[in-house]
């Protein structure tokens, strides 16, 4: 190689090494799902639910109140006085369990009192399987105060995933990856799956949860009634699956950072238990209300 070839080498790959370094600079940090927040008229029983039907165990959260830890983050609870709305109006679809045999999964569930909203189903054909093979099932849990929770084949029983609808899933995973880092897939394609609108859509996986992005053409169709007069999502606060959380390292720098880009703080940093929890709320796409704590989610 000749030397003014090598110094042409050298000097692309110096400026190669720049540019990654100024995009890992760039990029937000790396934040982690923290929790899911419900509410519900009665938090004891809720506890009970979840952690006799699912993988999931009791917990204190931060010492503080009673709540559900799942493997890494957490299910909490605020008390309310009337059973709060659970139709899906707002961004927030379900949350969902896996189970490595969902016909077993179904029926230990029956026998345990279990009310299903929808009963065992075979959508094998909607991951890529042939159309009723046994592939892959689905059955939504009706949960606490009606919050909806799905149990589907996976090769876990644990918390699995968070599923979310958008006026824009594509934009929407765009935001995700903007101010949190998480890296989505993306479908950008229209699909459609027994005549309900399945795409565009879009993934993200925060820790261990796998996000999941349909779009609101599906709650048109399947919601009809709920839909027929609706442009837009309702905001998730005060509803059964009231807003989730995601922690980060440095909340006031987040905060900070977040309002730069144009993002609707809800509201300002603040803390409780002597500063033990340091929190914030930002609105995000589609109405959503996201809780932001400072400092990784741990089972105390």
């Amino acid at each position: 190689m000749t030397s003014l070839r090598r110094v042409l080498v050298i000097a692309g790959a110096a400026c190669t090494s720049a540019a990654l370094l100024s995009a890992q600079e760039t990029r937000a940090p790396l934040a982690h799902f923290h929790h899911i927040h419900l509410n519900v008229s009665d938090p004891a029983a809720a506890i009970d639910f979840y952690t006799s039907k699912f993988d999931c165990e009791k917990g204190r959260f931060a010492d503080l109140v009673d709540a559900v830890w799942t493997q890494k983050s957490w299910l909490l609870f605020t008390k309310v006085n009337t059973p709060p709305p659970s139709e899906i109006t707002s961004t927030i679809w379900h949350m969902g369990w896996g189970a490595e045999d969902m016909k077993a999964t179904y029926r230990k569930q029956l026998d345990s009192g279990t009310k299903f909203g929808t009963p065992l189903t075979d959508i094998s054909a909607l991951v890529g399987q042939p159309a009723n093979s046994g592939k892959f099932f689905y059955a939504y849990v009706d949960g606490p105060d009606h919050a909806l929770i799905e149990l589907n084949t996976a090769g876990h029983h644990r918390f699995g995933h968070l599923h979310l609808l958008s006026a824009d899933p594509i934009a929407a995973a765009d935001w995700y990856e903007t101010h949190f880092g998480w890296r989505a897939r993306k479908s950008p394609q229209e699909r459609m799956y027994e005549g309900f609108p399945v795409g565009p859509s879009a993934s993200f996986n925060a820790d261990n949860v796998n996000v999941i992005i349909f779009p609101m053409g599906y709650a048109k169709k399947q919601w009809p009634e709920l839909w027929k007069d609706r442009t837009t999502f309702e905001s998730t606060k005060g509803r059964a699956i009231d807003h989730i959380g995601f922690s980060v390292d440095n909340l006031q720098e987040t905060v900070d950072r977040m309002r730069a880009a144009g993002v609707k703080i809800t509201a300002e940093p603040r803390s409780i238990a002597g500063g033990k929890v340091k929190f914030a709320f930002v609105e995000g796409p589609d109405r959503i209300s996201i809780e932001l704590v400072e400092g990784h989610p741990v089972k105390e």
